[in-house]
């Protein structure tokens, strides 16, 4: 029989991460969720998760969206800090968007939610 010394596994020497309590009301939580929760919000950044995209591309890729809420909602995230605005000079010129290092950090985030959407959400 082999000793518990033997199966257990070494230790880190990394600190777990504190745990985030989640009951009470904290500002920044309620920032982000009512900015990612934002109409369309949360589907332009998973479009941009595929890397950058120009504007049509954006409206393209999510149907319904109009121009006025897209340049609206990416105004929202480049304030935020979540997106980045690129603009190459022409002829033409041409403009890109894509998520900064912040906003590409919402990854996990996303595929978690939408893993929770396809069991618990019926449309």
């Amino acid at each position: 029989m082999p000793s518990l010394k033997a199966t257990r596994k070494p230790r880190s020497s990394k600190k777990p991460a504190a745990r985030v309590p989640l009951s009470g009301f904290c500002p920044r939580f309620h920032h982000a969720v009512e900015l990612i929760g934002r109409r369309w919000t949360g589907a332009i950044v998973r479009a941009l998760i595929g890397g950058p995209r120009r504007f049509n591309e954006l409206l393209g890729t999510i149907p319904g969206l109009s121009d006025r809420l897209l340049t609206e909602r990416l105004r929202e995230l480049e304030a935020e800090g979540l997106v980045r605005r690129d603009v190459e000079p022409g002829p033409p010129v041409s403009v890109s968007y894509e998520l900064t290092e912040s906003g590409l950090k919402l990854e996990p985030v996303m595929q978690t939610l939408a893993a929770w959407a396809e069991r618990w959400v019926s449309v």
